[in-house]
Formats: C-alpha cells, sequence, structure tokens
C-alpha cells in the first residue's frame, strides 16, 4: 500500500503547487459534467469546458500533444453540442435521445482513424515542435513510436467518437466513453498523473449508469411515436 501512495505521490515532486492544484480543478469540473451528462442537464457543456481548457494548458506543458488535442476538440465539441441539445429537435425544440443511423456510423469510422492518422503524425513531429518548429529539426526527423504513442493514438479516436456522440446525443457515446475510461486508468497511472487516473477510474460509474438512463430514455422516446 505504501509502494502504491509513493508511485502516485512521487511524480508530482516535480510539479509546481499551481499544477496540481490546476490539475485537481480540472479533474473536479470533468467529474461534474459527466454527473450532468449522465442526468441529461445542459450544465455538462460549461463544466466540461472549464476543465478541458484547463487540461489543454496543462497537457501542452506536460508534452502530451495526443491528450492536449483530446482536450481542445472537446471544447469546440462543446460548444457545438450545447448549441444543439437546446435547439436539435423538430422546431428548434430540445433535441431528443437517439441512437446511431448507418450514416453516422460510417461517419464514426471516418473520425475514428482520421484521429488515429492524426495524433500518430503530431507524434511523429513532436521533436520539431519541442524545439520551436526548428527546420533543422524538421530535416532530421526519425521519430520511433512506442506503445505510449499508439495507446494514446487509439484512446484519442475512441473518444472523440465518443464526444461527437454526445454532443449529438447519441446513446451509444457512453460505449466509446466505457472503453476509453478503462483504457485511460492504467495508461494515465503509468505516465505519472495519479490524479487524472484517478478520475477516469471514477468516471466509469456515471458513465455506465449513463448507458442505462440513456437507453430507456430512448425507450420511452419511441414508444411514444
Amino acid at each position: 500500500m505504501i509502494e502504491l501512495v509513493d508511485y502516485l505521490v512521487k511524480p508530482y515532486e516535480s510539479y509546481s503547487n499551481t499544477q496540481i492544484y490546476l490539475e485537481a480543478i480540472a479533474a473536479f469540473f470533468g467529474l461534474l459534467s459527466v454527473v450532468f451528462s449522465m442526468l441529461k442537464k445542459v450544465w455538462v457543456f460549461p463544466t466540461g469546458m472549464i476543465s478541458t481548457f484547463i487540461y489543454v494548458y496543462l497537457l501542452f506543458n506536460w508534452g502530451l500533444y495526443g491528450d492536449t488535442m483530446i482536450n481542445a476538440y472537446y471544447f469546440v465539441m462543446s460548444v457545438y453540442g450545447w448549441y444543439f441539445w437546446l435547439y436539435g429537435g423538430d422546431d428548434e425544440d430540445e433535441a431528443p435521445v437517439s441512437m446511431m443511423n448507418t450514416q453516422e456510423k460510417k461517419q464514426a469510422v471516418g473520425i475514428f482513424l482520421a484521429t488515429i492518422l492524426l495524433v500518430l503524425t503530431v507524434y511523429y513531429f513532436k521533436p520539431y515542435i519541442e524545439n520551436g518548429f526548428d527546420s533543422i529539426q524538421l530535416a532530421n526527423l526519425s521519430f520511433q513510436y512506442d506503445w505510449i504513442q499508439y495507446v494514446d493514438s487509439i484512446t484519442t479516436a475512441i473518444f472523440f467518437v465518443g464526444m461527437w456522440l454526445m454532443a449529438r446525443k447519441k446513446v451509444e457515446n457512453w460505449v466509446f466513453w466505457i472503453v476509453g475510461d478503462l483504457i485511460s486508468v492504467p495508461m494515465y497511472l503509468v505516465k505519472g498523473y495519479g490524479i487524472t487516473a484517478g478520475q477516469y477510474l471514477i468516471f466509469i460509474i456515471p458513465a455506465v449508469m449513463g448507458l442505462i438512463l440513456w437507453y430507456r430514455d430512448y425507450k420511452k422516446t419511441i414508444q411514444k411515436v
């Protein structure tokens, strides 16, 4: 038990107090966002935007560009989702919970594959980015991917699709969140970000509840038709 605590705490010895506080605040608002999403409350978006804005700053400074892209994308999709949830229904009413159609499934596959390609490309150019876009670095690129980059790319793609589906108020968004959360817990532990790993572990509970509640709501909706 002591060894586990040391493993979780030790990485934070190199962080400033500001970074630690910001990560805790971002994790708190991230959890609030998931709870509001589970309850189908539009507050999912403003709380999520606070969390993602902080994480964009932290993750970019930590050199985790795939994770940075996830949160920047979340922020943009939150703006879209906020509007869609309020006015995406018939006659600009609140959008109902629904399930993916064939076209949306094809779009989800496209988003997934495009995201993996994008993240792997960013990692390839990571030395060039970290050195202020130095042309010398660009000429000498010979980046070798390791398992962290591959897992990060797949996780990013899963979350990109999940966020898009949540913004569209699709039941299946919760399946992607659950799978992504399960992958993220050990990944963030390996990276040394215990607070964020704990956040993703907690996320699994409301995500499972959200899947159940949203599916029930969807069934009620189609029964009324």
